[in-house]
């Protein structure tokens, strides 16, 4: 693979940001602790292009396609001739349902059809997670430990919300729970969608969106407080031990043929010196 594929493939990846702080609360507003929420859903970095897809793909698919025009084929009546072909002066004319009467039949008009664009799953996925980072950095999230109504009560609804710091359109994802459905389905400013069935669109149509601990994508942990995070990075370190192991040098092949041809030729001068023993016949 090549350098300017990998490089294209690494500027068209996900940046992931800082992990996101927000406090989590009662849905009466009291602060339980700060929290950090999982970057891999909430610090990814803005891709408009693909949330703009995604999005227009999700809002053609709501339209029903059901117009429809008539033709001329289709108008009732307009069979005959209006008139004579020759002899009037006007221009020819074979029905009174042409496009161009009144009351005629209408030239490349709507007709029904099927909106829906296919999205691939990645994509819809991503356009998920840049919502959702979208939110978080513009502090549009509440995260509340659970609700605590016990019956359907919209007064109780409506005083959490103020708790909250809630206001404009509200998008509240629940974990199925029937009882806060029917609490918030009187308020016109609220929309409640579990969480399966949240989409891009929700996330950036809303003002503000409230989650529960049931409810949140990824996963959560306690955030550090600043003088904690300042004394772990400025703690000494401690030095450990190491013991040296000697290696012998790794002999390479130029110096292996350098030696057998130091052998070799060693041992055809001990030849030439050995002094010439006599044979059978010799005296």
């Amino acid at each position: 693979m090549s350098v300017d594929v990998v490089a294209k493939r690494a500027s068209r990846a996900a940046v992931l940001g800082p992990a996101v702080t927000i406090n989590r609360t009662t849905d009466a507003g009291v602060v339980l602790g700060a929290v950090s929420l999982d970057p891999q859903f909430f610090g990814v970095a803005a891709n408009t292009a693909l949330v703009h897809q995604v999005v227009t793909a999700q809002l053609a698919a709501r339209r029903r396609g059901t117009q429809a025009t008539l033709t001329r084929a289709e108008v009732r009546g307009g069979s005959a001739k209006p008139y004579r072909q020759k002899g009037t002066g006007s221009a020819r004319q074979g029905s009174i349902r042409a496009p161009h009467y009144a009351g005629g039949g209408v030239a490349h008009g709507p007709k029904p059809r099927d909106y829906a664009q296919r999205t691939p799953r990645k994509m819809i996925q991503q356009a998920y997670r840049c919502a959702l980072s979208e939110r978080a950095r513009d502090g549009a999230l509440r995260l509340i430990d659970r609700w605590s109504m016990e019956v359907p009560r919209t007064k109780a609804a409506v005083a959490s919300l103020e708790a909250l710091g809630c206001s404009g359109r509200i998008l509240v994802v629940t974990g199925g729970e029937d009882v806060v459905e029917r609490s918030f389905r009187n308020l016109p400013a609220v929309r409640t969608v579990p969480r399966e069935m949240v989409t891009p669109y929700d996330l950036l149509a809303a003002d503000v969106v409230v989650f529960t601990d049931e409810s949140l994508p990824g996963t959560t942990t306690a955030a550090q407080s600043a003088p904690a995070a300042a004394s772990a990075a400025t703690a000494p370190t401690k030095r450990v031990a190491t013991k040296r192991v000697a290696t012998k040098p790794v002999a390479t092949k130029a110096v292996a043929k350098k030696a057998v041809a130091k052998k070799a030729v060693a041992k055809a001068a001990s030849a030439r010196q050995r002094p010439a023993t006599p044979g059978r016949g010799g005296r």
